[in-house]
């Protein structure tokens, strides 16, 4: 099944005020509310990443992540906020937004490994993407996590 999203990254500076409201709506509704996680999702970290959305033909986002380039939240760059519209699922969006997300880190920063702090539930979908586990799982606002990598080129 094709999925008929718009994909489009930006830095901070270039995302319109409806990008963010639309990103913040999307992380709260899932990561806050849908996962009964409250925390401080605006983590003044945006600034630093640069944000891959995914909208469908009525420009509503329904999949997000934001990227960072090495030594801003690992040594190596990193992905984080992997999130899709809870209707959407089941339908590759995942795996297709985090695969565009490790194709811009290998292209930008190839001599460097990516990380990833996934949520615990999901280690075996990352393997499927070419992520290995390392250290043990650790709880990160409520929820089991673990840290996985994929290496540099």
């Amino acid at each position: 099944m094709k999925n008929n999203i718009k994909y489009s990254w930006k830095t901070f500076k270039e995302l319109s005020i409806d990008d963010l409201y639309a990103i913040l709506h999307l992380r709260q509704k899932v990561f806050v509310m849908e996962q009964d996680c409250p925390y401080i999702d605006a983590d003044f970290s945006d600034q630093d990443a640069f944000h891959l959305v995914g909208y469908d033909e009525k420009n509503t986002l329904i999949a997000y992540l934001r990227a960072f380039p090495p030594n801003i939240k690992y040594e190596g760059a990193s992905m984080g906020r992997i999130v899709v519209e809870e209707g959407m699922r089941n339908k590759s969006i995942g795996k297709e937004i985090t695969n565009i997300g490790v194709s811009f880190l290998r292209e930008n920063y190839p001599d460097h490994e990516i990380i990833i702090s996934a949520q615990h539930r999901l280690q075996k979908f990352y393997e499927k993407l070419g992520f290995i586990a390392r250290g043990e799982v650790y709880l990160e606002d409520d929820i089991d996590h673990i840290q996985m990598f994929i290496s540099a080129n």
